[in-house]
């Protein structure tokens, strides 16, 4: 199976290294994204930061000229919000969509409208300084760089008219202290639509337990049947 795998908030492709390490082992493929305006050596433009349709553009793109198949579709935490816009433009060219500890969201919902209050204060004080770019949070990894407002503020469009059934997993790491996802995860597991799996490690599941996240990626079926 062929994994594209979107990080979250800050983070780039490298947060998903020994995941993909481990899959690569068991005769998958992978490829992490990093977003635009997360890269290493910063931003193109950081006059000009991505939005929502930014990020969900350019993972449609890298789906688009993808010819493996079968295909799996991962995002983690705010990398929901990208694959359920690319999954809408481009649900025939895929499998699986996986939910890695993530927001899930309907027409017209943006990270904004579905996160926690704490994490709204939180955006609001990372962007202080220039309105546009939240600054890395405390205790996160030295490569994580400020991630641009506009993408957790704007409303996601969905046409909610896929033209096939695909399968879909949502991966919880549990009730972390002021996690967004426990109401969403309990809904979800009444969802005969849905597959969920727990991995009670905290939000960031593929730096904390790489290897469980690996094993219940490296399970799913070929294909959404």
């Amino acid at each position: 199976m062929k994994f594209v795998m979107v990080p979250g908030g800050w983070q780039g492709g490298w947060v998903f290294d020994s995941v993909a390490a481990e899959l690569h082992r068991e005769g998958h493929h992978v490829e992490a994204v990093t977003l635009a305006g997360l890269e290493l050596d910063g931003p193109v433009d950081v006059d000009r930061p991505a939005n929502l349709d930014t990020h969900i553009d350019q993972v449609a793109e890298i789906i688009d000229r993808s010819g493996e198949t079968p295909l799996a579709l991962c995002g983690h935490s705010y990398g929901g919000m990208v694959i359920a816009g690319v999954a809408d433009r481009l649900s025939d060219r895929l499998d699986q969509l996986v939910f890695i500890d993530a927001y899930v969201p309907d027409d017209g919902d943006s990270c904004w409208s579905l996160t926690s209050e704490s994490f709204r204060e939180s955006f609001i004080a990372g962007a202080r300084a220039d309105g546009r770019w939240v600054a890395v949070p405390d205790g996160l990894d030295p490569r994580a760089r400020p991630h641009p407002m506009a993408s957790f503020v704007q409303s996601i469009r969905l046409g909610g008219n896929p033209s096939r059934a695909l399968g879909r997993t949502f991966i919880s790491g549990g009730a972390w202290a002021g996690s967004p996802f426990v109401t969403l995860t309990e809904r979800l597991r009444n969802d005969s639509a849905w597959r969920v799996h727990e991995i009670p490690v905290g939000h960031n599941i593929a730096r904390r337990d790489p290897h469980g996240l690996a094993a219940v990626l490296g399970a799913l079926p070929p294909d959404s049947a």
